[in-house]
C-alpha cells in the first residue's frame, strides 16, 4: 500500500503562484513515473506534468512555461511549481505514481482556485 498526500492548494488571484507538494510513503525513485493531473467540474481529467525516475519531464501545452515539476528524494516529495496562474487552471489537482507496468497510485487531491 502506497500513500500519496497532496498539499499546497488554495485560492489565488490571476497571475499568482502556488507550489503543490506530493509526499509519498516510499522512495520516490521506486516509481517509474510520477505526475500531476487535474480535473475541473464537468471536464475530463488531464495530465498536467510528469517526471520519470530518470528525470525526464513532460508538460501539457497549456502550462508550458508556467509550471515546473521537480522532486526531492530525501523528502520523498514531488512538487508542482505553478506561476502566472489563470482562472482556467482552477481544478482539483491529483498526484499520481506509477510503480510498475500494472500498478498506479493516486492521492486524494488538492483544490486550486484562481479567481478575483
Amino acid at each position: 500500500q502506497v500513500q500519496l498526500v497532496e498539499s499546497g492548494g488554495g485560492l489565488v488571484q490571476p497571475g499568482g503562484s502556488l507550489r503543490l507538494s506530493c509526499a509519498a510513503s516510499r522512495d520516490i525513485f521506486s516509481f517509474e513515473n510520477m505526475g500531476w493531473y487535474r480535473q475541473a467540474p464537468g471536464k475530463q481529467r488531464e495530465l498536467v506534468a510528469s517526471i520519470t525516475s530518470g528525470g525526464t519531464t513532460n508538460y501539457a501545452d497549456s502550462v508550458k512555461g508556467r509550471f515546473a515539476i521537480s522532486r526531492d528524494r530525501a523528502k520523498n516529495t514531488v512538487y508542482l511549481n505553478m506561476n502566472s496562474l489563470k482562472p482556467e487552471d482552477t481544478a482539483v489537482y491529483y498526484c499520481n505514481a506509477k510503480l510498475s507496468l500494472i500498478t498506479n497510485y493516486w492521492g486524494q487531491g488538492t483544490q486550486v482556485s484562481v479567481s478575483s
